[in-house]
C-alpha cells in the first residue's frame, strides 16, 4: 500500500486448506505441477505471502508490532491469509499482460489497453477495500474516461511505491528483450505514477526480479542494478511513454529520465552502505532506519532489497524482517518476497503458508504460464 489510509479487514477467498509442513508443491493436474526452479511461481507466491504477512503490521511502529505478534523472527502468517492492493494490482497487471501477449509480441499499443482495462476493473471491484493508495485511485478514475489519453491519467508528481510493488510480472514473463521489459515496466508505472523516479524504480525492480530468476548471485545484485541505472540514466523510452515527460517540469525527455535514475542511484548507494563496511546495519535493527520507510518508490526498492540481501538463504526470515518495520510493511514484504521467490523458486515457501494464501489459484495459474 502507498497511503496511510484506514481499512477494514474482510474475509478473503483463500482455499482454507489445513496447514501442512514442508515446501509448497505442485500436485498432479494442478497449475504449477512439475519439476524445475519455477521462478515465476516462486516470485508470485512470495510477493503474496509477504503482502499478507505485512497486512496487519502496516501503519504500526516496531514496538507495537512486537507487542501484538511477539518476536519478529517467529511471526506467523495471519489466518485468514489476506492480501492487499499490492497483490491485487499485481494480478491485474498480470491479467493485462496475458491478454496483450495472446495478441502477439509485447508492444505499447497491445499492452496499454488491456492493462488499463484491468486497472479500471480493479478500481471498480467491491474487493478494492484493502487501503488502496490515493495515487492509484485518482489515476484510475481518470483512466475510466475512454476519451482521455492514458498519459493524462498518470500522476507525474507522485513517486509512491504503488507502481513498483506490482511490477514483478515484467521480470518473469519469458521471451521479453531488454527494451520490452524496461519500456513495459515504465509504461505500467506511468498509467498511475508518472514521476520519473516511479518509472525508474519500477524498471529496476523488474530487472532485479529478472536477474534473480535467471540465477544472478545476490551478492552481485546491488552492483548490477547500479550499472544498469547509470547506463540508462538519460534514456527516455518514447516508444512506450509517448509525451509523458511534457506533463512534468523538465526541459526535455532526457532530463526527465535522469531525475528518476539519480534518485535510484542515490538510494542504491545507501543500500550499499547498509550492507557492507563500518556503516552496515544489524539484521535486528529496523531496516527502514537505513534505507527509508518505503512509502516512495526508490525507498521501497532499497529497503525490500536490504531485507532480502540480509537473509538471501532464509526467505521466510526476509519476509518477517520486512513485515516488522515502521514503514510500508506490506509493500516491503511483498517486494522482498518477489526477490526471494525469484531467486529460490516455488519450492522454498512452506506449504502451510502457500496452501492458504488468498487468490492462490490465480497466482499459480500465472506462475505456470511464465515458469521457464
Amino acid at each position: 500500500m502507498t497511503d496511510a489510509t484506514a481499512r477494514t479487514p474482510r474475509p478473503g477467498s483463500g482455499t482454507g486448506r489445513p496447514p501442512a509442513g514442508g515446501p509448497v508443491r505442485g500436485t498432479e493436474g494442478e497449475p504449477g505441477a512439475g519439476t524445475g526452479k519455477r521462478a515465476a511461481t516462486g516470485a508470485l507466491l512470495g510477493l503474496a505471502l509477504g503482502d499478507a504477512l505485512g497486512y496487519p503490521t502496516e501503519f504500526r511502529d516496531v514496538p507495537s508490532i512486537l507487542a501484538a505478534h511477539g518476536p519478529w523472527r517467529d511471526m506467523e502468517l495471519p489466518e485468514p491469509a489476506l492480501i492487499t492492493d499490492d497483490t491485487q494490482m499485481t494480478l491485474a497487471l498480470g491479467a493485462g499482460l496475458r491478454t496483450a501477449l495472446a495478441q502477439g509480441p509485447l508492444e505499447p499499443a497491445r499492452m496499454a489497453g488491456p492493462v488499463r482495462a484491468e486497472f479500471i476493473a480493479w478500481y471498480r471491484s467491491p474487493e478494492n477495500d484493502r487501503a488502496p493508495g490515493n495515487t492509484c485511485l485518482a489515476a484510475c478514475a481518470l483512466l475510466e474516461d475512454p476519451g482521455r489519453a492514458w498519459q493524462e491519467a498518470g500522476q507525474v508528481h507522485s513517486k509512491g511505491c504503488g507502481a513498483n510493488m506490482r511490477v514483478a510480472p515484467l521480470g518473469l514473463v519469458p521471451g521479453l528483450d531488454d527494451e520490452q521489459r524496461a519500456g513495459a515496466a515504465q509504461l505500467q508505472s506511468a498509467l498511475t505514477h508518472g514521476h520519473p523516479t516511479a518509472l525508474a524504480a519500477s524498471d529496476l525492480t523488474a530487472y532485479a526480479v529478472r536477474l534473480l530468476a535467471r540465477g544472478a548471485d545476490p551478492a552481485d545484485l546491488v552492483d548490477l542494478l547500479r550499472d544498469y541505472a547509470n547506463a540508462g540514466r538519460d534514456r527516455y523510452h518514447e516508444r512506450w511513454l509517448g509525451d509523458l515527460w511534457r506533463r512534468a517540469e523538465d526541459p526535455g525527455p532526457e532530463a526527465f529520465a535522469a531525475r528518476g535514475w539519480d534518485d535510484c542511484v542515490a538510494v542504491l548507494d545507501r543500500l550499499e552502505r547498509a550492507l557492507r563496511g563500518p556503516a552496515a546495519v544489524s539484521p535486528e535493527e529496523d531496516p527502514c532506519l537505513a534505507t527509508g520507510d518505503g512509502w516512495i518508490a526508490e525507498e521501497a526498492l532499497a529497503t525490500a532489497l536490504l531485507c532480502f540481501l540480509q537473509f538471501p538463504d532464509e526467505p521466510v526470515t526476509a519476509l518477517r524482517r520486512a513485515a516488522c518495520t515502521r514503514g510500508d510493511s506490506d509493500s516491503l514484504a511483498c517486494l522482498a518476497g518477489a526477490f526471494a521467490g525469484a531467486h529460490h523458486g516455488a519450492a522454498v515457501w512452506p506449504a502451510a503458508w502457500a496452501d492458504r494464501i488468498e487468490h492462490r489459484a490465480e497466482l499459480l495459474a500465472l506462475g505456470a504460464l511464465w515458469d521457464e
